[in-house]
């Protein structure tokens, strides 16, 4: 198997564990977060995602590999469906197929540079104060918005975050196999568990009050495209018929995002749905019930 192919095969590894892990942490927090199982199932799905992911950057472009990171939606899709009992549509089939369809272009027209992806010291460091001023300004300008934009611009900066955290764990992955161990710059690795961390955080404030759709579409669509355009810079990653394939790309990037808003909203809409089955009566708002008032027997008749 080449080396597309590994990164294919481990990039949906990745996906199905994080899908994985998403149910196992819906049920924890279902449970109140408790019981060591649920936590260590969470951990350990989370955990294995998060190295098939970055075992699929060492054989494929950033482009490529975080593009298959939106499959975790897809997977999420049949799982939404055993785990809520609804049945899968035709549009969700539908949505299913372009970002199927998206991917697959982007992967026929995806070239490697043909060299080690290192980044030295200097563009580290530009690539990390880079993202940190648009993380920064976008999660900053977020709290004077209102609550639906806020989610989406959280989101979008979890998104660069987690984006650009993937790059520099390709740089390191790349600094391994190149030179070995010894050669690992201290300061990228920290930077890729800031990222991380900043992005999980920004994430998890999304989701406050703006429900799941959005915040879910957005970090999904910026993410892929934040990675992809640093890929480009930094390690020279670039795609078959020069401007021809550029623009094919774009359309493909299009399309994978309509249907990554379209996954996105019907995995939320299911979990929504049985929400809302599964509130018990007394949740209920009550419901004022105007009698006719009862005559008192002791009253004097009124004449007519």
């Amino acid at each position: 198997m080449g080396s597309l192919g590994l990164a294919v095969g481990l990039s949906m590894l990745s996906a199905a564990s994080y899908a994985a892990a998403a149910v196992a942490q819906e049920r924890l927090a279902e449970h109140g977060h408790r019981g060591r199982a649920r936590w260590a199932t969470a951990l350990v799905l989370t955990a294995a995602g998060v190295l098939l992911h970055v075992l699929a950057l060492n054989f494929g472009t950033v482009a490529v590999v975080q593009a298959l990171g939106t499959l975790t939606l897809l997977f999420a899709l049949p799982i939404s469906a055993l785990r809520y009992h609804v049945r899968i549509g035709p549009v969700s089939w539908l949505d299913a197929g372009l970002t199927v369809a998206g991917l697959a272009l982007i992967l026929s027209l995806s070239v490697d540079s043909g060299r080690p992806a290192l980044l030295s010291g200097p563009d580290g460091r530009y690539l990390s104060l880079a993202t940190l001023v648009t993380v920064v300004v976008i999660g900053g300008g977020a709290w004077f918005a209102g609550a639906r934009m806020r989610a989406v611009m959280l989101a979008a900066a979890a998104g660069v975050a987690f984006g650009i955290a993937s790059v520099l764990s390709k740089a390191v992955m790349a600094t391994v196999t190149d030179s070995g161990v010894d050669a690992i710059s201290p300061f990228i690795v920290t930077m890729v568990v800031i990222f991380s961390v900043v992005g999980y955080l920004l994430g998890q404030l999304s989701y406050k009050g703006a429900g799941l759709a959005a915040p879910l579409a957005t970090v999904s669509v910026v993410n892929p495209v934040a990675a992809a355009i640093a890929g480009v810079v930094v390690f020279d990653e670039r795609f078959r018929f020069g401007h021809g394939g550029l623009a094919v790309v774009g359309i493909a990037a299009v399309v994978i995002t309509w249907g990554v808003i379209g996954l996105s909203r019907r995995t939320a809409v299911a979990g929504t749905t049985t929400e809302s089955e599964d509130r018990p009566a007394d949740d209920a708002e009550p419901v004022e019930v105007h009698a006719e008032p009862k005559p008192d027997p002791e009253a004097e008749p009124t004449p007519h």
